[in-house]
């Protein structure tokens, strides 16, 4: 398995895992021992219903990887739920999970799932993604989709470039990205929403750093957008309706930020102290927002890397 050198996702990796390396000891220890409790049986990891899952396997591994990684026996554990799949057959985003979260094994030496496969399964993965792409330019959820998703455009980007790839007509996905803004400067998710979200804007903004389209203008509307998001609660909100600041949103948007290099917007100490009082459990994880009651790996995941973009800026 051999994708392209610094993919966006590894680029990722290496920042949060950079950010919490001076994490206490304790406190790092505690985030992954609950990490660990939600491993299932078959190897994989499960979200609140408690059945193993590939989106919370792959949250899992992220989140692992950023405290100091795993163990050869814990990344061969994960590797055979892995094995249980059948790549071919799953959908984009359980694919791009799959994918990822196969790399992540190999690296910390779980074995290399692809290694029996023959030598064009990267095309054939691009074939498979190329069957949900729309006749706006983007890509939706499955080949029943007929409009596309601002969000599964993003997840596709991402897997082309672990396969070493860009999107075919990359200037007509960054056309279907302009067409998801609005007047308020951010971005929706599908095409007949009208108002702009956190989170579909930091998708288009992820995926314009793959495959280009930011310019300053575009910036400034961000910023714009953004500031209209930020919560006196000291987080983000996932949109200007919602009146409570969420962990997801806030890695969203602080992301968004620090990629953008927006000065001034949010207050990095109003966002530690959010994460600290509100969402981080003392046992460890955290969950999604201060009304939550339940931690779980996705949302563990985000508030740790809430903490390491902020710690790995403050170190820069």
């Amino acid at each position: 398995m051999s994708p392209s050198s610094d993919p966006y996702l590894v680029r990722l990796a290496e920042r949060l895992a950079n950010g919490l390396s001076n994490m206490e000891e304790s406190r790092r220890e505690r985030h992954r021992a609950f990490i660990l409790s939600c491993q299932q049986d078959d190897g994989g990891f499960g979200g609140r219903e408690g059945d193993s899952d590939l989106y919370y396997t792959s949250f899992a591994v992220r989140a692992l990887s950023m405290l100091g990684g795993m163990t050869p026996d814990e990344a061969k554990s994960i590797g055979e739920y892995l094995a249980t799949f059948d790549w071919q057959k799953l959908g984009v985003i359980d694919l791009m999970n799959w994918l990822y979260t196969a790399l992540a094994v190999q690296v910390f030496g779980g074995g290399d799932l692809l290694e029996g496969e023959d030598a064009d399964w990267p095309e054939r993965i691009a074939a498979r993604l190329e069957k949900v792409r729309t006749p706006d330019g983007g890509y939706a959820k499955s080949e029943e989709g007929a409009a596309g998703s601002t969000y599964h455009s993003f997840m596709v980007t991402l897997t082309y470039e672990l396969l070493g790839m860009t999107p075919p007509r990359p200037n007509r996905l960054i056309q279907f990205i302009y067409d998801r803004q609005r007047d308020d400067g951010g971005f929706v998710e599908i095409a007949p929403m009208k108002n702009s979200g956190t989170n579909p804007t930091a998708a288009a903004v992820g995926l314009m750093t793959i495959v280009g389209g930011l310019d300053k203008e575009l910036c400034e509307d961000i910023r714009d957008f953004l500031k209209e998001t930020w919560s006196s609660e000291g987080g983000f909100q996932a949109n200007k309706r919602i009146a409570f600041a969420d962990g997801l949103s806030t890695f969203t948007g602080l992301l968004t930020v620090q990629d953008l290099n927006i000065k001034n917007l949010a207050s990095e100490a109003m966002i530690e102290r959010f994460l600290s009082h509100e969402l981080e459990f003392p046992t460890g994880g955290f969950r999604g927002a201060a009304w939550d009651d339940q931690a779980d790996v996705e949302y563990s995941f985000y508030g740790l890397g809430c903490l390491a973009l902020l710690w790995s800026k403050a170190a820069s």
